[in-house]
Parts: structure tokens; sequence; C-alpha cells
């Protein structure tokens, strides 16, 4: 029993403390055992030019095993809840990750209330990494695939992740009708919007992807990190998010929208996903 709290906890502070660097991951084998099984994070990739991406942002289900495998208490279950803005920034109690409006969320939606550190530590836990900006902004706009399927054309750039009209993404009355017939029933919990959809189940957009414009922003690491420099946790400089959200319209589904937050920012419309 206390060695695998020891385990646990070892595990903790090299993902979210960045300690215990020499140890590799996926694989983490302690107290004599013959060897430790990689890690399965359930992702589904996309292969790119020179990297794979995930086909959608990290969900409830993935994020899971994460925290089971791990022990994490996220800085939202710590501060009592997570954030949305309403007359300004409001802490919802009980808002997490795995209840994102304050009840249990399904396995399929998308893992919020995840500050940049804890993305990133979820990331290398499943032997990945957050996509640098440029990474991520290359698969959101510029199709890759060698046959891709009509309408999309290869290497050509779009506008909006979804092509060249936002319609398809969930975001706020730019989108179309799905935004709101696919948002995730949250009762009255929140003053503008409708809401997250369940991660993949708008329409795929440039490469294959799904919701790489609105549902929710995504973390990026920008400005990178790197093992020799990588943020502490509780460092709140401000990192980049990207896509825009369900919270929004359109606008910061686009290219040249980019939007700086604090790393310990822990609200409803920001998750992430992972490259490798």
């Amino acid at each position: 029993m206390r060695r695998g709290f020891v385990h646990r906890w070892l595990v903790h502070e090299w993902l979210v403390h960045g300690w215990l660097r020499g140890l590799a991951l996926p694989w983490l084998a302690l107290g004599g055992a013959a060897s430790a099984q990689p890690v399965d994070p359930g992702i589904d990739w996309q292969r790119l030019d020179g990297y794979e991406i995930a086909r959608t942002e990290t969900t409830v289900g993935q994020f899971r095993r994460h925290v089971q495998a791990t022990g994490l208490r996220t800085e939202a279950e710590r501060r009592g809840g997570g954030e949305v803005y309403e007359a300004g920034w409001t802490r919802k109690p009980g808002w997490t990750w795995h209840s994102p409006y304050g009840q249990p969320a399904a396995d399929d939606e998308p893992a919020v209330h995840v500050t940049w550190h804890e993305a990133q530590a979820y990331c290398r836990w499943a032997g990945a990494r957050l996509p640098t900006d440029a990474e991520w902004a290359r698969a959101a706009y510029t199709e890759q695939r060698p046959k891709p399927p009509s309408p999309w054309q290869l290497g050509r750039s779009y506008r909006y992740p979804t092509g060249d009209s936002p319609q398809g993404a969930i975001c706020l009355g730019d989108c179309g009708p799905q935004a709101q017939r696919l948002a995730v029933p949250q009762g009255r919990g929140l003053l503008r919007g409708a809401g997250h959809a369940p991660a993949g189940r708008s329409p795929a957009g440039v490469n294959g992807l799904h919701d790489m414009g609105g549902n929710a922003w995504e973390w990026v690491d920008d400005p990178p990190s790197s093992s020799s420099t990588r943020a502490a946790a509780g460092d709140d400089t401000p990192r980049r998010t990207r896509g825009g959200s369900w919270w929004y319209g359109e606008a910061p589904m686009r290219v040249e929208h980019r939007q700086d937050k604090p790393a310990d920012t822990a609200v409803v419309y920001i998750g992430f996903r992972c490259v490798r």
C-alpha cells in the first residue's frame, strides 16, 4: 500500500513539477518491479507532416486515466471549482474537469478546467506533449493529408479549421444550429452560450480534425518549454490558447487570432490536445 502511494506521488511530481527528469516516460518502474507497462491514453492520432496530433480534444475519459495513474488533484479541485466569465470571473463550486458544469460529465466530453501545467503534464504522461503554436496552426488550417477526401485539397490553407466558413463548428451565433443542438445539456448553469459538445461530435475539418475551431480553446506550448526550461507548477506566465470556444463567435477561430492567458487559468471553456 505504501509503495503504491510513493509510486503515484513520484509520478505526480515528475509530471507537474518537472522533478525526476532522469526517469523515462511513459514507463516508470519503481520498487524493483521487472518492468512497467506503457501508458495507453486512448488517443486517436492523425499523422501530419513531421508529427502526429490527436484527432479530438482530450476527453474526460482520457484525462481520468491520467488522474487514476498519478493521483493528480487539479488546481480547480484544490480551489473549490473552476471559473466562468459572467459579470467578471466567477468561481463555480464543484465545476472541475470531471464535472464541468457541476454535474458528472460523460467520458466523451472535453476535459476543461485544466491549467496549462496540467495539460502539459497529461501529454507527457501520454508519451506526447502540447503542440507548439506553429504546429497547432499548420494542423488547423493547412491540409496535409496526401489524399484528402472532397472538398479538402492538399496544400491549401483555409480561413477556418472548418474550411472556408465557420459552419459546423461549436461557436456562439456564427456557426450554425448544430452548436445549440449538439451542446451537452447543462441546465441553467450558463448565462452565455450553450456550452461544449462531446469531443468529435461536430464534423471533421482540415486534416480530419475535430473542434480545432470552437468548442473549447486549446492550450499550446507558446512560449515554448523544454526539459531544461520547463515552467514550474504554479507559475502563471501567460501561455497561448488557440481556436476559440462555444462562448465566442467565429472571429477567434481565424488563423490570425491568438489569445494568451495566465498558465494557472482553469476555466470552463479551455481544454487541449496533444502531439507527438
